[in-house]
């Protein structure tokens, strides 16, 4: 039996399925063309291009014919919490409402929150007992700090925002200034590969209050590095320092007021391969006995994985094979 995920973010349309035995057999992805110099979609344009994807991804997916089907897995919202909601989550839910009417399935709602959450322990779940840990979700649409609690006896993550960003989220702070630098939107991969030849000479102040933190400063002060004359190189390298520094000083913070010292990070930003390797280093450096866990980096951005793996969970908490699948088209 597998089941099926479906999940229409702002930017990518995906669709997945996921087996008994945790085996990826369907991950297919279509990001939403962004026009150049752009930072982004409209609702109503984004709501367009899925609604035009993912019959196109659905019939590849279900090639084999779609008996074997257990359930539909959908984000039908942005978070778990009472008013969420955005229009693109629509053309998603009618979809998977409709298949499962068809085969005579289940079909479940899940937050797209949940689906990184998920997709993340789908990558590190054995790690992972019934309790709480510290959640991060960082995107381009989404910078918050979770308490998220694991319990057997519900079929679902329950969230609590312990902080979030009060200005442009991390994604959104990488994006305007990789755009200002000419970079392809969404500009994370861009600005991680043009950073590699910056030498760390320019450094961005950041701010932090509580526990939630603003990168309207950082944005600033790289877009006045730019119009200074600033190498491209040396502007990307500071970004990434800059996201890095204040998760350092984020979760310090948390493992203080919260004791929780397990950390699952998910969402788009955290398959930036240089803050995976720098921020342990910087937490280690501060003596903390914080336990980072970082989802997979194929699986930190929007996927369908996690939504058809939280079916299974928790009786499967792992997936067992990550290799099959990838973009399907590109519109």
């Amino acid at each position: 039996m597998k089941a099926l995920g479906i999940d229409t973010s702002n930017y990518v349309t995906s669709v997945a399925l996921v087996d008994e035995e945790g085996e990826v057999v369907k991950d297919l992805r279509t990001t939403l063309p962004v026009p150049k110099g752009e930072r982004g979609l409209r609702q109503s344009e984004a709501l367009f291009h899925h609604t035009r994807n993912l019959p196109i991804l659905l019939e590849a997916a279900l090639a084999d014919g779609g008996s074997d089907l257990a359930a539909v897995v959908v984000s039908s919202r942005p978070r778990r919490v009472t008013g969420s909601y955005m229009p693109v989550f629509l053309s998603g839910s009618s979809q998977a409402r409709t298949l499962a009417a068809a085969l005579k399935i289940p079909w479940i709602e899940r937050s797209h929150q949940e689906g990184h959450l998920f997709a993340a322990l789908a990558s590190c779940g054995s790690q992972f007992e019934p309790g709480q840990f510290l959640g991060v979700h960082l995107s381009g649409g989404t910078t918050e700090l979770l308490k998220v609690t694991l319990s057997p006896m519900q079929p679902f993550l329950e969230v609590e925002l312990l902080g979030g960003s009060s200005d442009l989220h991390a994604g959104q702070f990488i994006d305007r200034v990789g755009v200002a630098l000419g970079l392809p939107f969404p500009a994370g991969p861009a600005l991680e590969k043009l950073a590699e030849e910056g030498t760390g000479i320019c450094r961005l102040s950041t701010s932090l209050d509580g526990l939630n933190p603003s990168f309207s400063g950082p944005a600033t002060q790289a877009l006045r590095l730019i119009e200074d004359g600033t190498p491209a190189a040396e502007v990307a390298l500071a970004v990434q320092n800059a996201v890095v520094k204040m998760l350092e000083k984020w979760l310090t913070r948390a493992h203080e007021i919260t004791g929780l010292n397990n950390v699952l990070l998910s969402g788009g930003v955290v398959a930036n391969q240089y803050l995976r390797q720098r921020l342990p280093q910087r937490l280690r450096k501060r003596g903390t006995d914080l336990i980072l866990n970082f989802a997979e980096s194929r699986l930190s951005g929007d996927n369908a994985v996690g939504l058809a793996f939280s079916y299974w969970y928790p009786n499967l908490k792992q997936l067992r094979c990550q290799e099959k699948g990838g973009y399907y088209g590109q519109h």
